[in-house]
C-alpha cells in the first residue's frame, strides 16, 4: 500500500532543508504509521532514514462572499511527515522530470 502521497515541496519546508539539509517533507497518508513510512521512503529513494516526525493537520472550514452569495466549504485534512535521512544522503525530486 502507498503511504506517501507526495513531496512536500513549498517555501517553508524549502528553508528547513536548507537550514538542515538531510530533512525532507512528505504528505503521507492519514492512516501510515511511523515506521510505514521509513520503510517506503527508504525502498522508493534507496536512503537510510533516521528519524520520522509526523503533525496531524484537522481540515479547516472556509467560507467568502461573491456575486452568487455565501459560498462554504471546507478544506482537506491531512497528515504530513518530516523525514531525517542519514548524514551525507539526499533526495532529488527533480531528477525525472
Amino acid at each position: 500500500m502507498a503511504f506517501i502521497l507526495r513531496p512536500l515541496v513549498t517555501e517553508k519546508m524549502t528553508n528547513i532543508t536548507d537550514k538542515r539539509p538531510n530533512r525532507y517533507g512528505f504528505i503521507v497518508s492519514p492512516e501510515a504509521n511511523k515506521l510505514q513510512i521509513k520503510e517506503e521512503v527508504e525502498s522508493l529513494y534507496n536512503v537510510t532514514v533516521v528519524d520520522v516526525n509526523t503533525l496531524r493537520y484537522a481540515g479547516k472550514r472556509s467560507q467568502r462572499y461573491t456575486k452568487a452569495g455565501l459560498i462554504k466549504g471546507q478544506k482537506a485534512a491531512f497528515k504530513k511527515a518530516i523525514v531525517t535521512l542519514k548524514e551525507g544522503e539526499t533526495i532529488d525530486f527533480y531528477s525525472n522530470i
